[in-house]
């Protein structure tokens, strides 16, 4: 179709006029809105020069003119993608190194060389950097049409790589400074190298053809509900089954490759389909977010169900743009892979897309083009470039770190699980009076005014605010029909008040796992699951006390003193009782605070509350180590999300959340360090369970998406390490509960400490023998020795012993098991302060003291192998270190048949990937935390295979064990990070 005859028209100037328009080579959304663009120009009589690597389709199929003239070159690449939904950060860095970096004199004389050959009267980029400076050299002013930069998108690859490429930055910044002004597009990004800028409406390609035609064509009835599959031209890497459509649905898959058989209700579009007329004609769409889709999806009120490609930093703009105008629908990587759509459609459906403002964006932008180009617009005096990068750069580093940034972990709040979060919110979205779907975020802005704090864009603490939003609101009211929890929780705060809200993550345990407690250098991930608590104190005279808690009081004839009142959502769920109320004078011992021993008498006296001492014992503890006096009542809701038993330190979460809790609520200031400290003195000590301080110190300390490296000794934190972008953690529920507080990871414990004293005494008495020789003091070697052994002699913690010196001088000491019995009369005390030793029992000596010796050094390796390059043989050995640390928690009798069949299963998916033609996507796993059940964890490539693998493993062993494992995919931001939210009710609600 030629379109010189078409009415629409950019009104021409008094010459003719030559556009060179470089088109980046990311994607053909780039290719789809520059044509609309070059479209608009080309109908005012103007020539267009387009530089793209896209195919010619994507332009000939919308422009059929003399007029239009394709030249193929590549000067950037964009993002590297090992797959339709992941971005290779390094790979895409060192892409633009050799494409745009190497050459580049080579491409700028060309390019300057060829745009005086046309006699280009304006350049006009769509995100090319390079294009920027060709133009300033050849002395042609140039312009930008974008809606984000690759200085933005690549500021966070940079840091990644460790700075390997940050030149890259700050050169594209420089280039991008040589543009005349930037023509933004909706969705934009932050984009500061640019000087001055036009905002436009959305660029959108137009109709061809009706959606009744469409329809008739593609042979499907009027009646039938059509979704488009769309990657954006890309293939998507699905395996497409008949049960991903809802009933009487069908679907049209783009991109799909010739050699791709599709089931029933599936249509394969031809590579050069003419998508706007498609997207028109359908009914809703699922894909990747891109700037085409959106702007289509917008324009023609397309519901979109979208899964998101992580790291990349234009998606939460364009993210915020579809859901503000109610068209987007986010769906999680998971389901998308194991076809679980139709609730995501259904959801989807149910919107009702409004976006009202301009779709003539190309129309626009060319008319600016044109008058750019005969010198109407001219620069302010801003700064520009590299002066002003440096908040792109923070924006970046800090956006790719908000929680819920990784496709597969971000469960939308609409589809949270349903024993999250006091187990009201669970999959369907709440409906408003008129029927409308309620805005998620505005039910708790709308209850709640934040007076401190950030809630960090995380789903999980605007659901818990949500709650507490609907507690609000159900004060007063009948709630006879909610849980018992629920009821309690509504009448204990007092709505007029401030209230406090703490949060605190789980961890998965990389490695390290028991060595804690031996001194080990460990590396612990927390995990995107958390414990929220919210917490009030109030004067005892305005306290509201449940009625049992006043007849209490009314009991022992005084006044009003403070009291402590704890729900613990989903309690009922677990078989505990949901609420604990005590007086906090049950703490006190006349003037001092009550032993931890009564303590943990007090706490063990009703089984179903025993679960309080975790949350009520960070109390104690801050009486007893802080000499911290609680003059007021005490309010606190418990919501955790943190599955129980599965080794992911549930505790551990709930402790710090509390502790968290009360400090910000009393004014308390305790680093993140100290605060785990304290927690794990509540654990020790109030709840009484032997467990390291690396559970509480991943909680408090953690940053998301990276691991947090600490020698416990007793804890000191060497740092943040960054997960590179092509490594990915698991964790695989076994469905096994696991217990710190069990007989199997006491016994190992103790066996550990006997071990450490059993070398102590052998080194002394090697020391004692070479002393009595008199010529020792003449020998310097055998002075050394003796130092060495002096220093043995003196061990504080087993991981101060090297595996070489184990071997060389120990391995032959310890025997395989002693009883109690036989130690206590040899060495007295095994000099641990949190467990005991029984004399009648027997305890295995020699593995569970070897495995934190040769743990430390198996995490020291494995941390200096995460910062070299990324190769198969450092995945290969990071597995391989994984798999013996498994191995040494089966010889320390810490195993189990569940954990031991996941690592199988890994093992022979490693293996008949690896002996095909592809290289594995799964390359180890291990037993963690405490053993004896629990959660495995798995490391592997970051990609859709890998995915894919890690779902099959789950349905292995749905098969074998008849139980479905828990997943656990992704990160978020310690205790420490998150601070404390300060809220309070924006209403009276008498």
């Amino acid at each position: 179709m030629r379109i010189e005859n078409e009415g629409e028209d950019v009104s021409a100037p008094p010459k003719h006029l030559v556009f060179a328009y470089y088109v980046t080579g990311h994607g053909f959304g780039h290719a789809t809105r520059v044509v609309e663009v070059a479209r608009h120009l080309i109908l005012a009589g103007h020539d267009v020069h387009l530089v793209s690597a896209a195919p010619d389709f994507v332009y000939t199929t919308e422009i059929q003119s003399p007029r239009l003239h394709i030249r193929k070159v590549l000067l950037d690449c964009g993002a590297v993608q090992a797959d339709a939904l992941t971005v290779d950060r390094l790979a895409s860095l060192e892409k633009y190194h050799e494409t745009a970096v190497v050459p580049r004199n080579s491409i700028l004389k060309t390019e300057v060389e060829w745009l005086n050959s046309i006699k280009a009267d304006l350049v006009v980029s769509d995100v090319v950097p390079v294009a920027c400076r060709a133009a300033a050299d050849a002395g042609i002013r140039c312009v930008c049409v974008t809606n984000f930069s690759w200085d933005f998108i690549y500021a966070d690859y940079v840091l990644a790589a460790g700075h390997h490429h940050r030149s890259i930055v700050w050169q594209i910044a420089e280039d991008y400074s040589h543009s005349e002004f930037l023509i933004r597009l909706p969705g934009y990004c932050p984009m500061p190298a640019f000087r001055d800028v036009i905002d436009v409406p959305l660029v959108v390609r137009r109709l061809h053809r009706s959606r009744k035609e469409v329809r008739k064509e593609l042979g499907i009835e009027d009646d039938v509900k059509l979704l488009i599959l769309n990657f954006g031209g890309q293939p998507s890497g699905l395996k497409l089954t008949e049960d991903h459509l809802p009933p009487g649905w069908k679907c049209l898959v783009c991109g799909a490759s010739d050699k791709d058989e599709l089931p029933p209700g599936f249509i394969k579009l031809a590579r050069d389909a003419y998508t706007p007329d498609l997207i028109a004609a359908s009914d809703c769409m699922l894909g990747k977010i891109g700037y085409g889709t959106a702007s289509e999806a917008l324009a023609y009120k397309l519901p979109f169900v979208f899964v998101r490609r992580d790291y990349f930093n234009e998606e939460p703009f364009l993210r915020h743009l579809l859901e503000f105008y109610q068209c987007g629908v986010e769906m999680i990587r998971r389901d998308l892979l194991t076809g679980h759509w139709k609730p995501y459609i259904d959801r989807a459906m149910s919107l009702k897309p409004c976006y009202a403002g301009g779709v003539n964006g190309g129309e626009v932008a060319a008319r600016i083009l044109q008058d750019a180009a005969v010198g109407k617009y001219y620069v302010s005096d801003k700064l520009s470039g590299a002066r002003r990068l440096r908040d792109a750069i923070v924006l970046g580093y800090q956006l790719q770190r908000m929680p819920g940034r990784d496709p597969d972990l971000c469960v939308p709040e609409w589809y949270a699980n349903a024993q999250n979060e006091m187990g009201r919110r669970s999959g369907s979205p709440k409906l408003g009076a008129d029927g409308a779907l309620e805005n998620f975020d505005s039910l708790y802005t709308e209850s709640f005014e934040i007076l401190h704090g950030d809630l960090r864009d995380l789903h999980d603490t605007k659901s818990f605010l949500n709650s507490l939003a609907d507690l609000a609101k159900d004060f007063e009211k009948d709630v006879k029909h909610h849980a018992r929890e629920y009821k309690a929780a509504t009448a204990f705060f007092n709505w007029e008040e401030e209230i406090f809200v703490a949060r605190a993550p789980g961890r998965l345990d990389v490695m390290g796992g028991i060595a804690d407690y031996s001194g080990s250098l460990v590396l612990q991930m927390p995990i995107k699951e958390a414990c929220h608590v919210a917490l009030q104190k109030n004067h005892p005279n305005k306290h509201k006390l449940w009625k049992h808690a006043q007849a209490r009081q009314q009991d022992k004839g005084q006044g009003p003193t403070p009291v402590l009142q704890i729900v613990s959502f989903g309690a009922e769920l677990s078989n505990r009782g949901p609420t604990f109320d005590m007086d906090l004078s049950d703490f006190m011992e006349g003037d001092k605070p009550i032993s931890y021993e009564k303590a943990q008498q007090y706490f063990s006296r009703d089984p179903s509350q025993k679960w309080a001492a975790y949350v009520a014992g960070t109390i104690l503890v801050l009486m007893t180590e802080l000499g911290v006096r609680f003059e007021n009542s005490i309010s606190m809701l418990v919501s955790s999300a943190v599955p129980e038993g599965k080794g992911v330190s549930s505790s551990a979460s709930v402790e710090v959340a509390s502790m968290s809790a009360v400090a910000a609520a009393h004014g308390l200031d305790i680093s993140p360090r100290d605060l785990a400290l304290l927690c794990q003195k509540v654990e020790n000590c109030v709840v009484g369970a032997p467990c390291g301080v690396m559970d509480q110190m991943a909680s408090a300390c953690g940053e998301a998406n990276k691991l947090l490296a600490m020698v416990c000794q007793p804890a000191e934190v060497l740092g943040l390490v960054e997960i590179p972008n092509h490594i990915r953690f698991w964790g695989i529920d076994s469905g096994i509960r696991h217990s710190v507080g069990g007989a199997d990871y006491g016994s190992v414990r103790v066996g550990a400490f006997m071990g450490r004293e059993m070398i102590k005494s052998s080194a002394s008495d090697t020391l004692s023998n070479s002393q009595s020789i008199n010529d020792v003091a003449n020998s310097s070697d055998d002075a050394n020795g003796s130092e060495l052994i002096g220093t043995e002699a003196n061990l504080e913690y087993l991981c101060n012993l090297t595996p070489h010196r184990y071997e060389a001088a120990y391995a032959n000491v310890l025997p395989e098991s002693v009883d109690g019995e036989t130690f206590l009369e040899r060495y007295g005390n095994h000099n641990d302060p949190v467990t005991v030793i029984d004399s009648k029992s027997s305890y295995a000596v020699r593995a569970a003291a070897r495995h934190p010796i040769y743990e430390n050094f198996r995490v020291k390796a494995f941390k200096a192998l995460l910062t070299s390059a990324p190769s198969d043989d450092q995945l290969t050995a990071l597995g391989e270190l994984i798999y013996q640390c498994h191995y040494s928690y089966n010889a320390c009798g810490l195993g189990s048949d569940g954990t031991d069949r996941i690592v199988e299963l890994v093992q022979q998916m490693q293996h008949s990937r690896s002996s095909g033609s592809e290289d594995p996507a799964l390359y180890g796993a291990k037993i963690t935390g405490g053993g004896s059940g629990g959660t495995v964890c798995v490391i592997g490539r970051n990609s859709m295979r890998s995915s894919q693998e890690i779902l099959e493993i789950q349905q292995r062993y749905k098969k074998a064990t008849g139980y479905m494992p828990f997943l656990f995919e992704g990160s978020s931001p310690g205790a420490g990070m998150f601070g404390y939210l300060k809220v309070r009710c924006r209403r009276s609600l008498k």
